[in-house]
């Protein structure tokens, strides 16, 4: 039993609305809390992008453990979050561990629930994973998969979350990298004489490229959005305590919060929760 799932299963006090804290580098997590809001409508949200420190990925493990610490304290401590959410990948990569060190909640990452996907889907026991090239280099995926007993195919696709930010979302260039990404890596799993049957998103950016991906990886290949199978064990986690507090839904609120750039992150933000963020709140987490 997960970390997650052993703390949900202790009785809690009956609450209307429970407090999520969903943290990110910068806001591409924001496809994750969309993904909650839409299965726990009746929870309160706060989300922080430590937009001022981002790319985590350039960063050493230590240094990306200390940053992703002070995040979860400041959700945990200052803004009363009961459960917290990596919606990062790199944060789940390489911080996990130091995350839930620093904090007394419970604590889930996006990469398990990824690979949890992935292997409920594929028949082969073969599975690809397109991510940044921080998480590729971590084998986080390939590692999770394997412990599930699938082989996970993972490959970086570094001008995907460039394209995503400018907003080419349906443009051709687009249409073409991804089309020029996935040949390679159907290529290099057919070398290996592997016929994968599943695609993991392994960014939180991709999920805005899903119809592209879908057109352009071949039949029968099932496309796995990790910000969605996040959001599931998270609500399934919940459901008893969502249940028992004998309230209808309610119209879910979310603060979000950002260590920097908050002008682009309104901007930019709605393109990935689906509407418009909001007010967003500067603060400092110091160097």
């Amino acid at each position: 039993m997960s970390q997650m799932e052993t703390a949900m299963s202790q009785p809690e006090t009956a609450m209307s609305q429970p407090v999520i804290g969903v943290f990110d580098s910068g806001f591409g997590g924001l496809t994750v809390l969309r993904s909650l809001v839409e299965r726990l409508p009746q929870a309160e949200f706060v989300f922080l992008g430590d937009t001022a420190r981002l790319p985590y990925g350039s960063k050493s493990q230590r240094t990306i453990a200390r940053y992703a610490a002070e995040s979860a304290r400041f959700l945990v401590e200052e803004q009363g979050a009961e459960y917290l959410v990596i919606a990062c990948n790199t944060a789940s990569a390489l911080a996990l561990d130091a995350i839930a060190a620093a904090v007394s909640v419970p604590v889930m990452g996006v990469i398990e629930p990824g690979a949890e996907a992935a292997a409920a889907a594929t028949r082969s026991g073969r599975v690809m994973v397109i991510a940044t090239e921080a998480t590729v280099a971590s084998h986080a995926y390939a590692e999770a998969c394997a412990r599930r007993g699938v082989l996970g195919l993972e490959k970086a696709c570094p001008l995907l979350v460039p394209l995503v930010e400018e907003g080419w979302i349906e443009h051709p260039v687009t249409e073409q990298v991804v089309q020029i990404y996935l040949r390679e890596l159907l290529a290099e799993a057919r070398n290996g004489g592997g016929n994968p049957d599943a695609l993991v998103l392994g960014c939180t950016h991709y999920p805005l490229l899903r119809g592209v991906l879908e057109r352009n990886v071949p039949p029968g290949v099932a496309v796995i959005d990790s910000a969605e199978a996040t959001a599931e064990q998270v609500a399934a986690a919940m459901s008893e305590r969502a249940a028992g507090s004998g309230q209808r839904p309610a119209e879910p609120k979310v603060r979000c919060f950002a260590t920097d750039s908050v002008a682009k992150f309104e901007r930019l933000g709605s393109r990935f929760l689906g509407h418009a963020v909001g007010r967003v709140e500067l603060v400092d987490l110091g160097g």
